[in-house]
């Protein structure tokens, strides 16, 4: 019911879930009605780095806290508009005491709304209140005790309230006055290849995990088939907000006890913290999205050749001529998932092998990720493309990687159908195939499959030797130091 004049609005961004909801918790606290609200800008869905996989997603994120709030005769308020135009309009109808909402770990363009944002909220006697990401630390120039805060906020009691002692405003409340507050239909049709959005599904796809599959985490982690499996799957879920990184880790932790799961307890629980980890490197060092966090590889030389621009186009399209990298880049079409060690060696080919500049590709493999995150997506480009002047320099070798990771062929078989009948001593390296062979295989190469675009051994040889000739420079290291002090962890590895 609105018992007073004002609501307190609860803004959604990338925390699309009703549990473990700090901003939610606040704002119910004072039992003031409480508005969910979610704004469908302008500048996210003209951003290249979405796609319609995400807004599909996150349409069926909002279709799953719609269904569950519905039994207390409430909904979302989605609309779509520019943040602080929306709010006025708003504030016309229902009077805003008071906004909650999640600090958000994004692209320099949401960085610019909130400013905005905080403006009007200035401007019109209204208080914003942000909760922290994760255990990420708004405006950290150190790291001193950021791991003692990692693990009290990871342990911290959930923010749970009970769905049914929350004053939501009433549906018949919600008149708004706004053109086009539907959902396009492109977003709402569901694709069975990717996986689908939602608080419900994140919890499943958890327990799911922890039932039986995540036994073999540890071992399976970098294989292409056996990851997709074998991996916990959480990433998109942790992305758009279905479900919190402090769920997942107390989750893991009362399963900490199961016989023969050790070793991959351990090794999941490592990647929970190298989330935040990544994410406040970006939080910490915005700037990386348009430069190189060391900023002495500005004056690093790429190829910027005709013939390189159109190898670039080849990486893109799953078009390189080395099987593994082609499957591994159709497989990102096709589904938006892709495990960790796949992802770097397409970031790593890209950048080394086809010495293209991270530019070319970064927003591109962010359209593809469903698990898209700014806060992990930049340092972690940023990290493969050998730019920081203190990461182990990695430079993956496709066939290695193909003969070693899929040495049945099966994903290679799976997305790159055209080779799908070659014997597997061939099937890693088909450019050795003899014309007789091309015949009795009945395929052709550079017409039905394409020949390599590179010679790799001569560019990874000469990748190898500029890299690691660049990184020994004096503006290199001096940077690196710098790099160091602002974002690594006392007395860890600097690889990490």
């Amino acid at each position: 019911m609105l018992t007073s004049g004002q609501i307190n609005l609860v803004w959604l961004k990338r925390d699309l879930r009703l549990r473990d909801h700090e901003a939610l918790f606040n704002a119910s606290k004072s039992g003031m009605p409480v508005l969910l609200i979610y704004i469908i800008e302008p500048i996210l869905v003209d951003d290249p780095h979405y796609d319609i996989r995400h807004w599909r997603f996150i349409c069926q994120s909002l279709q799953d806290m719609n269904q569950q709030l519905s039994q207390f005769n409430s909904q979302l308020l989605i609309v779509h508009g520019e943040v602080t135009s929306v709010f006025e309009q708003l504030n016309n109808t229902l009077p805003i005491k008071h906004i909650y909402s999640h600090q958000e770990i994004g692209l320099a363009n949401t960085f610019e709304r909130d400013k905005a944002v905080k403006r009007w909220c200035d401007t019109n006697a209204v208080i914003w209140s942000e909760s922290t990401y994760g255990a990420v630390i708004r405006g950290l120039t150190q790291r001193h005790d950021w791991d003692k805060n990692w693990q009290k906020r990871m342990r911290h009691p959930c923010f749970d309230r009970p769905l049914e002692k929350i004053n939501f405003v009433q549906s018949e409340h919600l008149v708004f006055q706004q053109q086009n507050t539907e959902l396009p239909e492109q977003w709402q049709t569901p694709n069975p290849q990717f996986q689908a959005g939602g608080e419900k599904r994140a919890w499943f796809t958890m327990h799911h995990f922890f039932t039986d599959r995540g036994k073999d985490y540890a071992y399976s982690i970098s294989s292409p088939t056996a990851s997709r499996k074998a991996c916990s799957r959480l990433s998109p879920y942790l992305a758009w907000g279905n479900i919190s990184l402090r769920q997942v880790y107390q989750f893991t932790l009362g399963n900490w006890q199961k016989k023969g799961w050790r070793r991959s307890l351990v090794a999941f629980t490592s990647r929970l913290h190298w989330h935040c980890h990544f994410v406040q490197k970006f939080e910490s060092e915005i700037e990386m999205q348009v430069r190189p966090v060391n900023r002495a590889y500005e004056n690093y030389q790429y190829d910027e050749s005709d013939r390189g621009k159109a190898n670039v186009e080849a990486w893109k399209q799953g078009q390189t001529g080395f099987p593994l990298i082609d499957a591994c880049m159709r497989c990102l079409h096709q589904t938006g998932y892709l495990n960790f060690r796949m992802r770097s060696m397409l970031v790593s080919f890209l950048c080394h092998q086809l010495d293209a500049d991270w530019r070319s590709g970064v927003t591109h493999l962010a359209r593809l990720f469903l698990d898209f995150e700014p806060g992990i997506h930049y340092p972690q480009f940023h990290m493969q493309a050998g730019i920081t002047g203190i990461n182990l320099i990695r430079l993956y070798n496709p066939i290695k990687q193909s003969q070693e990771k899929d040495p049945e062929g099966v994903f290679i078989r799976r997305w790159c159908p055209e080779l799908a009948e070659l014997p597997n001593e061939l099937l890693h390296q088909p450019w050795q195939l003899t014309l007789m062979e091309q015949q009795m295989y009945d395929i052709k190469l550079g017409s039905d499959y394409p020949l390599p675009i590179i010679d790799f051994e001569i560019s990874a040889k000469a990748a190898r030797d500029k890299l690691w000739a660049f990184q020994k420079r004096d503006d290199v290291q001096a940077e690196g130091r710098r790099i160091l002090k602002r974002h690594t962890l006392p007395n860890r590895p600097k690889n990490i």
